[in-house]
Parts: structure tokens; C-alpha cells; sequence
């Protein structure tokens, strides 16, 4: 299997905050954020693996600032660890002001991808290797999340467990 870089999975996402994408605050929905954070991140899985993607989890989205409606957002991607068929995104959120300039980190997420071959199966992807610090950082602190995915995955398997499911009418 070959080794990729992290940069090769980069990808960049812009758009302008349309009234559609806002609450009554006048600033954007979490679900119109969370939309567009899985879109960046799967085609940053994509990028990586070259092979069709199902998000596995979302670990994590914490909105920092919020984005008022007319300001764009950026949305930076790139895959940050990967395992036999799976692939760990972050994606960094900026909103900028587009009359006076100002940028504000306003969302950080971390989600898990698995690629899919022809078949619909979970397939191998490519290794990944750090080059910047910034990445360095990113890639070093993956295996703590790593852990804490396994440990939330069999919390809620027990927590499901003990959940019935009524029929409904």
C-alpha cells in the first residue's frame, strides 16, 4: 500500500452565508455547518483514498464564534491519520467578514471516513505521513482520539443494549 501526504488530501470549501443558511439569530444553523463540514471532509477522504466514502463518526464539532448571515466560511479539510480502511478528516472552520476583511476560527471537527469498494465493502487505503508541524501535531494526537472513539463505541453499544423499541401505530 502506498504512502500519501497529508497536502494530497487537502481541500478547501468557500461559501457565502445565504439567508436560507440562517436562524432567527441571523447567523448560520448548526445543521447547515454540520452539512457543510461532512461534505469538505468526505471529499478530503476521497482525495486521500480514491474510493467511494461513508462517514463512520463525527467525534466532534465545536463552534467557537458564530457566522452572521453575509459572511463567508472556508472550510479546510485534510486527513490526519488513517488505519487499514479508515481514515481520521479535520476540518478547520473560518468565517471572514467580507466588507471589513476579519476572519474568525468559528468551528474545529474531527470525523472518521471508511473507504468502500466496488462491492459496497470496507476496502484498504493508502498510508499517510506528516510534513508540517502543524500536520505533526495533528497526526500525534490522532491516536488518543482513536482511543476515545473505541471507548465511546462500546459505551453506547452497552447503552443500546438496554434500549427497547416499541412498534408503532
Amino acid at each position: 500500500m502506498n504512502i500519501k501526504t497529508m497536502q494530497d488530501s487537502r481541500t478547501i470549501q468557500a461559501s457565502l452565508v445565504q439567508p436560507s443558511d440562517t436562524n432567527y439569530h441571523g447567523t448560520i444553523f448548526g445543521g447547515s455547518m454540520m452539512a457543510y463540514i461532512d461534505e469538505v471532509a468526505a471529499i478530503a477522504a476521497m482525495r486521500h483514498s480514491r474510493r467511494p466514502v461513508v462517514t463512520a463518526s463525527i467525534d466532534s464539532i465545536d463552534f467557537l464564534a458564530p457566522v452572521k448571515m453575509g459572511h463567508s466560511i472556508c472550510l479546510e479539510a485534510i486527513v490526519t491519520s488513517t488505519g487499514r480502511t479508515s481514515m481520521e478528516v479535520f476540518v478547520k472552520v473560518v468565517s471572514e467578514n467580507l466588507q471589513t476583511g476579519e476572519r474568525i476560527l468559528t468551528a474545529t471537527s474531527f470525523l472518521t471516513f471508511v473507504a468502500l469498494d466496488e462491492a459496497g465493502n470496507p476496502t484498504e487505503v493508502p498510508g499517510i505521513v506528516a510534513e508540517t508541524d502543524e500536520e505533526k501535531r495533528l497526526m500525534a494526537s490522532a491516536e488518543e482520539r482513536k482511543k476515545m472513539r473505541k471507548e465511546r463505541k462500546a459505551n453506547t453499544q452497552a447503552f443500546i443494549s438496554e434500549l427497547t423499541i416499541e412498534k408503532t401505530i
